[in-house]
């Protein structure tokens, strides 16, 4: 079959490889970045050439074909124009790293006196202490001279305001949650004066030179907003339900080491709602306040600021480490929330269209990633199984050479780019599984917020206990498991010819290719939506074979620990050690109280230890040394194996055990 395919159906697709590979292999980042954004536009724009001119209408169309037909053609060029607008995006970056040293260099030498005051904010509303006690000490833990952290509490909790004053700390609340976090934000504005605020959620513990770090940055008086990144200390749904740790990141890398230092190179970095530095003479020049008219104030906050002349600075740099979503229902949770805020933001006069910004600046805050990625995805699943089982057809005239001639290279140049100019971030088949997993509970909501914009109440992403889940989604489960079985029936049927169904030979290939091609995503989307618990209570962070020393039935043993977490230590003593299971010791680590614990296994990396409940003391100093120095969450170096395959696998073997 393959040779009855003319030799020039080859050529696009061929001349794409060897483009990507050239840039590939280029020693210059600025090339592939002005090289490629370019090239993609060429290879849309001869796509589209041919779409509207050869593929819209054919012999035997009927008119709900055409129905069919141009609907697919509307989720398409929705999709292709938030490709180009991340495309035209990703054609610049910004590094702030070298300014920050600056930066910093010269705060040190300044007088601790003269260095500004910065309220802490941490805003929670239901989290419990665990997740809390790890913000607020880490807050405490700031390596600046003049800082004072607040608790600002709109569950309105007694235990927390004596929690709090024991502490010495700032409790602030309020008569009701009107306008939830922004409203909870603004009314401890009004009741605090620091010229700068530093908000963070319940759940993002800062490193203790988050402020010397970003501080520096409002030297510039144009600056209003220094952002930095989410960064997570536990897998996220993806990772724990597929057991991917190894070689895939959390699904947020993407966005905050690749879209965000593009969005700050061209001024349109945004406030992410935690880990941001405000000034408040910015804020005064615009009310003194957040603004309240969408759920995202965060987004919309940078928007009002950058009308006035501000902008948001971006520094790449992990000054926090925070809580992934812990369940599928706390991710779905927090992305219908950012889902529906972007879109609302649509309807506002500080939004996109509203006056008083660049063109540019309206393109970049468009919400077209959440318009166009469920709506492609639900229309990429649909599609083929509607025309299998019907006959309807999204696209006239396409048979296999019109695939590899037009429509491969515009998916395999995009995807191909993004990798490149991702540096590698991006991961096409988890994305591709990912949002379609994300579809069948974001749509809803996108198509909602769409044609009815207000009165979508502000829902916190569940954390600690409150996240925890077993069990599946049933929803995603059934809707997948329908999809396969169609797609399955519809292959079958096709394959008979006494049973066939479509009637236009040419597509049935193609329309095969694709349909198992969906089936393998959607039997992933299955397995994700199957929810996997934690493997431990706490997160373990390397040490760096930091000195320590155990106590060993009064025999006091050096060594090195290897990690730590919150609940207990892999040690590796020197020489041998005669611990055995079950045996108490007394664990030495500095910066920490003497800790008791039990022995609970001999590794070939250590001594395996579960801490006996510490004391508060020895607590909280275990979360200043794991959370507010450098160490990083425990990880195994992903090994050279293809993420493909990795993910492919799932489908046919069981997780790995933890290390």
């Amino acid at each position: 079959m393959i040779l009855d395919i003319p030799r020039e159906a080859f050529w696009p697709l061929l001349a794409l490889v060897g483009l990507l590979f050239l840039v590939k292999g280029a020693a210059s980042d600025r090339l592939a970045r002005v090289l490629l954004p370019a090239a993609i536009g060429l290879i849309v724009a001869h796509y589209l050439a041919w779409r509207f001119a050869a593929t819209l209408d054919g012999p035997g169309i009927t008119g709900l074909d055409h129905v069919f037909i141009h609907g697919f053609l509307a989720v398409e060029l929705l999709a292709l124009a938030d490709g180009m607008i991340l495309m035209l995006l990703l054609s610049r970056r910004r590094d702030n790293s070298a300014d920050a040293d600056r930066h910093e260099r010269r705060l040190a030498a300044t007088d601790p006196a003269a260095l500004p005051a910065v309220d802490v904010f941490v805003a929670t509303y239901n989290e419990p202490i665990e997740v809390l006690e790890r913000t607020i000490v880490g807050a405490l833990a700031l390596d600046w001279p003049s800082v004072r952290v607040w608790v600002l509490d709109d569950g309105r909790r007694d235990w927390l305001r004596a929690w709090c004053a024991r502490k010495g700390l700032g409790y602030l609340t309020r008569p009701d949650n009107r306008g939830a976090k922004a409203g909870n934000i603004n009314a401890a504005l009004r009741r605090t004066d620091a010229p700068f605020v530093l908000v963070l959620d319940a759940d993002f513990v800062p490193r203790a030179n988050f402020l010397r770090r970003t501080m520096g940055f409002f030297d510039d008086p144009r600056v209003g907003i220094v952002q930095a990144p989410h960064r997570f200390f536990n897998p996220d749904p993806m990772q724990q339900n597929l057991s991917v740790h190894r070689v895939l990141p959390d699904d947020q890398r993407l966005f905050f080491d690749v879209i965000m230092p593009a969005r700050d190179a061209w001024n349109a970095a945004f406030c992410c709602g935690s880990n941001g530095v405000i000034r408040r003479a910015a804020l005064a020049e615009v009310g003194g306040q957040l603004p309240t008219g969408s759920i995202t104030e965060d987004m919309l906050l940078t928007l009002v600021l950058l009308r006035r002349g501000y902008v948001t600075r971006y520094l790449n740099e992990t000054l926090a480490l925070g809580l992934a979503p812990e369940s599928t229902d706390a991710f779905f949770v927090q992305r219908a929330r950012w889902a529906r805020g972007a879109i609302q933001i649509l309807y506002l006069r500080d939004g996109p269209f509203g006056p008083g910004l660049s063109l540019l600046h309206r393109l970049f805050f468009l919400p077209t990633h959440w318009l166009s990625g469920s709506l492609v995805q639900a229309a990429a699943l649909i599609a083929p199984v509607l025309f299998m089982l019907t006959g309807i057809v999204p696209i006239a005239n396409v048979g296999v050479p019109e695939v590899l001639m037009y429509q491969l290279p515009v998916v395999m140049g995009y995807m191909g780019a993004l990798q490149i100019l991702s540096r590698g971030a991006y991961h096409p088949l988890a994305a591709v599984v990912l949002s379609a997993f994300s579809a069948f509970r974001l749509l809803p909501a996108v198509l909602t917020t769409l044609i009815r914009p207000r009165g979508h109440a502000f829902r916190v992403t569940p954390k600690g206990r409150a996240a925890h889940g077993g069990g599946h989604d049933r929803l995603i489960v059934a809707g997948a498991g329908l999809l396969i079985v169609a797609t399955t029936v519809g292959l079958v049927l096709n394959a008979v010819p006494d049973w066939r169904i479509v009637e236009r030979a040419a597509l049935i290939p193609v329309v095969a290719g694709w349909s198992v091609a969906n089936a393998v995503v959607l039997l992933l989307v299955v397995v994700l939506a199957i929810s996997r618990p934690p493997q431990r209570d706490e997160e373990r962070f390397a040490m760096g074979d930091e000195p320590a020393a155990v106590v060993i039935g009064g025999t006091r043993r050096g060594g090195v620990l290897v990690d730590l977490s919150l609940t207990g230590a892999l040690l590796r003593a020197d020489g041998p050690c005669p611990a055995r299971g079950d045996d108490r010791v007394t664990v030495e680590i500095t910066g920490v109280p003497a800790i008791e614990a039990s022995v609970v296994g001999l590794r070939p990396a250590g001594i395996a230890l579960r801490f006996d409940a510490p004391d508060e003391a020895a607590r909280e100093a275990l979360i200043r040394r794991l959370f507010s120095e450098a160490h990083e969450p425990v990880t195994v170096a992903a090994p050279h194996e293809s993420t493909v395959m990795v993910l492919l696998a799932r489908l046919l073997l069981p997780a790995p055990r933890p290390a």
